[in-house]
């Protein structure tokens, strides 16, 4: 029997994917071709290739083409920006990623904002977080966008509702604070960060809190207002004495946390889903953009 407490990012995940493999089977069926997702893979961090790896799948899995552009750890920045002009210009990419982080002689920020706009599937040039900022149609990050959606899918209001935000990276706190304040979503939202005061003071007021501070198990059940809404984002391997040598946990206490919240995200399962389908719901909207 499910639980109604949980948020199941898997199941919503993979309700989505059938949503985009429906629409990317009638742009084949149409003779408009199926869309197409980059990444720019450099060096061999384990991390970057389990997840480029699982991103390929998951756009073979919806009908997708999906195409990786290795290079090396040694590889220029030079080199890195030929691989972007190469794609930018390449019509038969819909968008594309370079997956991060890389290697610390390369600037991160010189190479993201080489990446097209029209291209930048994963929402980090400065020209989608401008559009975002204004409330236009952009390419939303895809954690942020699988946070609202996750919200949204669970039929959590959020309009009106106090949102307070644990975490200011580029990546997640900051853009999904933008995003639920935006017109048309309507939340009121407050970032806390290491510098707040009276932290637990704050997140008591939330409705929903969504905690992307990067400690394991940071927020305890006083932190949390009974019956607010709780959306982990964090993710941390704790080494153990099990077979696998370790288990996995938010920023989240869950066993905890669970008694006092009305619907919480569990980790593994929870947003992580979300981010590829994410990833995914941007390349069919730029294959639509691209080719109109």
């Amino acid at each position: 029997m499910a639980d109604n407490k949980i948020i199941d990012g898997k199941l919503i995940a993979e309700t989505i994917k059938k949503e985009i493999a429906a629409e990317v089977a009638n742009m084949i069926d149409t003779g408009v071709g199926a869309p197409h997702l980059a990444a720019i893979l450099v060096g061999d961090d384990g991390a970057s290739l389990t997840y480029v790896s699982s991103k390929e799948k998951a756009c073979h899995s919806v009908g997708m083409l999906s195409s990786v552009y290795r290079l090396s750890a040694k590889s220029s920045e030079e080199d890195i920006l030929k691989t972007i002009d190469f794609l930018n210009n390449d019509p038969e990419i819909d968008g594309f990623i370079v997956q991060l982080p890389l290697p610390a002689h390369i600037n991160e920020t010189k190479i993201i904002q080489a990446i097209n706009h029209n291209k930048d599937v994963d929402g980090f040039t400065l020209c989608n977080i401008g559009l975002m900022q204004l409330g236009e149609p952009c390419y939303l990050p895809a954690t942020p966008f699988g946070i609202h959606e996750l919200l949204k899918r669970s039929n959590v209001e959020i309009a009106g509702k106090h949102i307070v935000v644990m975490g200011r990276s580029n990546i997640v706190g900051t853009p999904v604070s933008v995003m639920l304040s935006r017109k048309g979503i309507d939340a009121t939202v407050t970032i806390c960060h290491s510098k707040t005061e009276n932290i637990k003071e704050i997140t008591r007021q939330a409705d929903i809190l969504i905690v992307a501070i990067g400690q394991p198990e940071f927020v305890k059940a006083d932190m949390v207002k009974e019956g607010a809404v709780v959306i982990d984002v964090g993710i941390h391997r704790i080494k153990d004495d099990s077979e696998k040598g370790y288990h996995i946990v938010g920023d989240v206490d869950f066993k905890e946390v669970y008694k006092v919240a009305s619907k919480i995200t569990p980790v593994p399962g929870g947003v992580g889903p979300m981010t590829i389908v994410s990833l995914l719901h941007n390349t069919l909207l730029a294959a639509k953009n691209n080719r109109k």
